[in-house]
């Protein structure tokens, strides 16, 4: 974790409970993490599953990795120290989100198992939902929407998750998602059944 710099900080709890906007807002707030390869389809994903929602009548955003490193995260390159503190930032933003009663989506490669396990602690039981977009290597390669991987082949790019840098699949993630064999339409569905299913789209 990271460490407490700041002195003189204190604290202040808010006088609107995040019960109570949950039951405004008429489900539970949420953070569902996206992580897979670079092209197996995070992003596209996330975005279909923030549209279904949103079209629902839920609230919900989306937190994507480039647009987060065109801002937040701008100050961050692509080395394992800043991939962890790029991962612990999102993890904290994301769980302002959830203390408000949204439905946050992210889609961040996301590469540590470790990384990804803080910021399950940061959320805490039942907050978490990490759905991993799984995908072959080679199929991420011939998708290649951003030409990142044949960068990345030339030498371009050095530090490449799934080239030349690890990607860690997840041990315990509470969806795995099937981007060889399914379209993204469906894909999504199963997110929202997900949802559905577990009470996430209901508060009572």
């Amino acid at each position: 974790m990271a460490e407490q710099k700041a002195t003189n900080v204190t604290w202040h709890d808010h006088h609107v409970s995040k019960e109570q906007r949950c039951k405004q807002n008429g489900h539970k707030g949420a953070v569902l993490w996206f992580t897979g390869l670079s092209g197996s389809g995070k992003s596209t994903i996330a975005n279909t599953v923030d549209h279904k929602l949103f079209e629902m009548g839920k609230h919900t955003f989306v937190l994507d990795g480039d647009n987060i490193r065109m801002g937040l995260n701008k100050n961050l390159g692509f080395s394992p120290e800043d991939r962890t503190e790029n991962i612990r930032r999102i993890g904290e933003v994301s769980k302002l989100y959830n203390d408000a009663g949204i439905l946050v989506m992210t889609a961040f490669i996301s590469p540590y198992r470790e990384d990804r396990d803080q910021v399950r602690e940061i959320l805490g039981d039942g907050e978490f939902i990490e759905v991993y977009v799984k995908a072959s290597l080679e199929t991420c390669e011939e998708r290649d929407p951003k030409g990142l991987y044949k960068k990345a082949r030339a030498g371009e790019i050095k530090g490449f998750t799934g080239i030349d840098a690890p990607y860690e699949e997840p041990e315990k993630a509470e969806l795995v998602l099937d981007s060889d064999g399914k379209g993204i339409d469906d894909l999504a569905d199963e997110v929202v059944a997900y949802l559905e299913s577990n009470g996430y789209l209901t508060y009572a």
